[in-house]
């Protein structure tokens, strides 16, 4: 940890003559005890700095906790009832920790991230102009655009530079001009200047200036309002005796406790955005966990509700402030709670000296850091959808405060998503058929296609002309909502009624997908297959995919009985992939009870919506049965086909297996009965398809040609 102490010390100091000014500013806004500011910057720095996870993010009191601060306090009538409110947010927070909630953080666009910063800069240009000119009337530290003053924040300014205070402004320019003489030349020439930062040589020059005015040197003075204003204890007990302890027996009251969720809710929000804007500003681009972040600040409020601070959280002023000054590991931030500490018991009356305006310059210089123009134009150049959200977050954090302007710039940052969702759902390709010049139009959805599309793709649909043929290609789509999914289930009713052909494309099937489909679009979905299948243009599949996909359920929207010979693989004839097909086989796919459960299951339960009786050419079974094969069990199951042997009447003679054509006759008979039989003997998949839920289709494979020809006399589809 002490290996980076020659940068980490001179950086502590910086952030701990900073954080000083605007703890108690914050606690003065909040209604608090001025000392409970301090306390809060203590435990910050050293609590929450030692179980962060974070190398230059610094946690304290915020001022967009200072609202709540004050009407928590108001409501709960003590300040001891609302420090066990702290205690309790400080819970809250530790179990959003463990509960891993820090990854709501990577949800927020970094477009808003960079507005935040941005807007933090020029904010604190803004509120520390006043401060430099020596006209301190709004608390070092708020960030309110509405003062309680009555005042806003360029009032204010217009109202510095009518009343300036001469001494400030003379301590105030020449710390600039050091500032940035350090910064730009000295530093870079002569190595003594890198042994010390140059905020502290314009703190020294301020405490020396203050007392010259005091003693009479120059003819300029500062009053009270223009120096830090730290609690002097005049002993170690009297130091002791400004820690409050929380009043435990308000626990009962409910209101405490909707005071510590709204505080743990605000102080998680803050001090995740702070620590996703810090790692940004990090030259080293280290990435903080975020929910070990939320355990630190769980603890530190815990801690400093139990001895009287306020609320923490990380601050993104001390934060950058510790990176812009060299800060490289997280001993600089405990350091500064340490120096904290010790100056509070020992040295409160010598920091009393210090001017506001000396540390106004300081945050003047690290607002320009944070605000560089550069930045500006750098962002224009990435386009609308990242400069208006950007732009928004920087007005809103100026007009109002921190996290409404980080909400305004989310509303900007989600309306250009949702509109890149809208006009991305889906693109059409037009082509004129070769085979009967009709109008192909094809409709490509994306990979995530939501509710948001429902609108575009509805307008896309009713776009295409009568006596048309819509491809809608779900191929590439991982996810479709139910709502799309419903729409291209009604286009494809009423498509008919405008003589438009309609051609669904589809991969691995989801729940959503399946309960689209219609039987008579999982009909057409086979036929495609097929067609594919003995053209050669099988669809390339990532068979590794979909078996991860389908790994946790199985959504198939076919049940298909056929015979268990080995040319007349389902997946393979209709071009499906895994998870698309209940395939049931047997020799001579004839049923029995347990081949109509399988049925059952696959539609009633599974969802599949249609049923497909698939015979073949060439059957081995049909053969055996029509030459009275008896072997074995085999006798049992060929009786099986016997009743389609004896309907077959046309041929008369040479009623073998030896006549081809007898053969394929009965085994089209054979599917043929099959059908009727499921109907008549389920009762379940018979009330089903007349009721639409499902269909059902007899159909021969002819094992040369590939191709299937379905029976349309066998075909129930309502």
């Amino acid at each position: 940890m002490f290996k980076n102490i020659r940068n980490d010390l001179p950086a502590s100091i910086v952030v701990f003559l900073l954080a000083l000014p605007l703890s108690l500013g914050i606690a003065l806004a909040s209604g608090a005890p001025l000392f409970s500011g301090i306390i809060a910057g203590i435990v910050g720095g050293i609590v929450v700095g030692i179980a962060s996870g974070s190398s230059h993010g610094v946690s304290g009191p915020a001022a967009g906790l200072a609202v709540i601060v004050f009407s928590g306090i108001a409501t709960l009538g003590s300040w001891p009832a609302f420090l066990l409110a702290v205690v309790l947010a400080g819970i809250i927070q530790l179990i959003m920790g463990f509960a891993k909630a820090g990854f709501v953080v990577y949800f927020f666009p970094s477009s808003v991230i960079k507005g935040m910063l941005t807007g933090i800069g020029l904010l604190i240009i803004l509120k520390q102009i006043p401060h430099a000119l020596g006209y301190g009337k709004d608390a070092v530290g708020a960030d309110a655009f509405l003062q309680e003053s009555g005042e806003n924040t360029f009032t204010s300014i217009v109202s510095a530079v009518n009343a300036f205070s001469p001494g400030a402004l003379l301590i105030s320019a020449l710390s600039l001009v050091i500032l940035i003489l350090w910064d730009t030349v000295l530093i870079k020439k002569y190595k003594i200047f890198q042994l010390i930062q140059g905020p502290i040589v314009v703190v020294v020059l301020g405490i020396i200036l203050n007392m010259a005015y005091q003693n009479g040197l120059f003819n300029f003075s500062l009053t009270a309002d223009q120096l830090v204003r730290l609690p002097v204890p005049d002993s170690l007990a009297g130091f002791i005796n400004q820690f409050t302890y929380p009043d435990f027996s308000a626990i009962s009251n409910v209101e405490v406790l909707k005071v510590a969720l709204v505080l743990a809710i605000v102080a998680s929000l803050e001090a995740l955005l702070c620590l996703e804007a810090t790692d940004r500003f990090d030259p080293d681009k280290k990435v903080t966990p975020a929910s070990r972040e939320l355990k630190a600040q769980g603890l530190g409020n815990i801690v400093s509700g139990l001895i009287g601070g306020l609320p923490v959280t990380q601050v993104i002023v001390r934060s950058t402030a510790n990176i812009s000054f060299g800060g490289k590991s997280k001993l600089s931030t405990i350091l500064h709670g340490v120096f904290l500490l010790i100056s509070a018991i020992t040295i409160a009356g010598l920091l009393n000296e210090i001017p506001l305006a000396s540390l106004a310059a300081i945050l003047l210089i690290v607002g320009y850091k944070l605000a560089k123009p550069a930045l500006f134009k750098q962002m224009y150049k990435l386009g609308w959808e990242q400069f208006a959200p950007f732009i928004a977050t920087i007005i809103g954090i100026l007009a109002t405060d921190l996290l409404i302007g980080i909400s305004i710039g989310m509303a900007f940052g989600i309306f250009f998503t949702l509109r890149h969702s809208y006009r991305n759902s889906h693109f059409v390709k037009k082509v004129i058929s070769s085979e009967n010049g009709q109008e192909v139009h094809h409709l490509v959805l994306a990979e995530e296609v939501s509710f948001i599309n429902k609108a575009g793709i509805l307008n896309t649909l009713n776009g295409i002309p009568n006596n048309a043929k819509v491809i809608i290609d779900a191929t590439y789509s991982k996810f479709i909502a139910y709502d799309v999914a419903e729409i291209i289930k009604d286009y494809e009713s009423n498509a008919k009624t405008k003589n438009v052909t309609v051609e669904t494309k589809v991969k691995t099937l989801t729940k959503t997908l399946q309960s689209a489909i219609t039987p008579r679009m999982a009909l057409s979905i086979l036929k495609e297959g097929n067609e594919r299948f003995i053209n050669n243009l099988k669809v390339n599949r990532n068979l590794l995919q979909q078996a991860n996909e389908t790994a946790e359920g199985q959504h198939p929207f076919a049940v298909i009985l056929s015979c268990i010979d080995s040319r007349t693989s389902t997946e393979l004839i209709f071009d499906q992939g895994l998870g698309d097909i209940f395939s049931v086989r047997i020799a001579g796919n004839i049923i029995n009870e347990d081949i109509l459960g399988s049925m059952e299951f696959g539609c009633k339960v599974a969802g599949a919506k249609i049923i497909v009786v698939l015979g073949h050419t060439k059957c081995g079974a049909v053969k055996g049965a029509c030459d009275h094969v008896e072997m074995g069990n085999l006798s049992a199951l060929l009786s099986k086909l016997q009743p389609a042997v004896y309907n077959e009447k046309s041929v008369t003679e040479n009623r073998t297996s030896s006549n081809d054509d007898f053969v394929e006759k009965v085994s089209t008979i054979n599917v043929k009965r099959t059908v009727h039989a499921i109907m008549e003997r389920s009762p379940c998949l018979k009330e089903m398809i007349e009721k639409g839920e499902c269909g059902i289709v007899g159909a021969t494979h002819n094992i040369t040609t590939g191709q299937v020809v379905f029976y349309e006399d066998t075909l129930v589809i309502h």
